[in-house]
């Protein structure tokens, strides 16, 4: 069974986590193949929004014991071998950056336990939406390690201080209508169904604005948050002016006055050096 499968409607991707029996846990296979499935779906330029869930039960039960076993995750017992597992390392959080680069926003819908490495992966998410059954945890503090695939660095910029560090020294876990209350959850379901079934909607809704200013908005938003206001203004100046397009403008005036849906042109496509 493969780790996941993505399927479209119209300009809204879905990509599903597909091995429920094991919770979804994140396998070599899902490590070799996340990176470069959402960076195809970003090269057509047609991707406007993706939302990512889970079958069964859980959402993502963290890392899959057999990368640890299966030499994704090498052994540091000498100097080559530690270089090695830094650069392991690198590449699972580069996977999951990839989260943050694509030019379209992405919503995790998720139920049951999010831990560890899926925890990892909806902190890389634009937006994020959970069932009222849901939990979040950094379980790599309960099998004595630290975690290094993005959690404590973008948790911090989305939750209290005293909260991350909670969560980051006690292992315990963050229910959803706290992760609501505290801002990391947008909103919270009554079940999987209807919270996957707002993720979609919130999709759609996404994808009927202008995608170049969708793209430009989640570019800015991500840049500021690494940056100074100061910094950020400068960048927004000269990407405005990079970005501006008239007839966009047009167009979402135009539908906005007749309550219609507005129609924009596509996003480029992005084409591999050399070609």
């Amino acid at each position: 069974m493969t780790a996941f499968q993505i399927t479209r409607d119209e300009a809204v991707a879905h990509l599903r986590l597909t091995r429920p029996e094991a919770s979804n846990a994140l396998d070599v296979e899902f490590w070799r193949s996340f990176g470069p499935a959402l960076r195809e779906l970003d090269a057509g330029g047609d991707v406007r929004a993706l939302v990512i869930s889970g079958e069964g039960r859980n959402f993502c039960a963290g890392m899959d014991i057999s990368v640890f076993s299966g030499g994704a995750i090498l052994q540091a017992d000498t100097s080559s071998r530690r270089q090695a597992f830094q650069h392991a390392a690198r590449e699972l959080q580069e996977s999951l950056t990839t989260l943050e680069r694509v030019r379209f926003p992405v919503i995790a819908a998720v139920q049951g336990a999010c831990v560890g490495a899926g925890l990892d992966m909806v902190s890389a998410c634009d937006l994020r939406l959970a069932s009222e059954d849901a939990y979040f945890r950094i379980e790599e503090i309960n099998i004595g390690m630290m975690a290094d695939v993005g959690t404590l660095q973008r948790l911090p910029k989305t939750l209290p201080d005293a909260v991350v560090r909670e969560l980051a020294y006690l292992g315990t876990s963050l229910t959803a209508d706290r992760a609501e209350r505290l801002g990391f959850i947008n909103a919270v379901g009554s079940d999987a169904e209807a919270t996957l079934a707002a993720a979609l909607q919130m999709a759609a809704t996404i994808a009927g604005k202008a995608p170049l200013a969708v793209s430009g908005s989640k570019a800015a938003i991500t840049y500021a948050r690494d940056h100074s206001v100061a910094e950020s203004l400068e960048w927004a100046a000269v990407m405005q002016g990079t970005l501006w397009n008239p007839e966009d403008v047009l167009a979402a005036i135009q539908a906005r006055r007749h309550k219609e849906k507005g129609v924009f042109a596509a996003l480029a496509p992005l084409v591999p050096f050399g070609d």
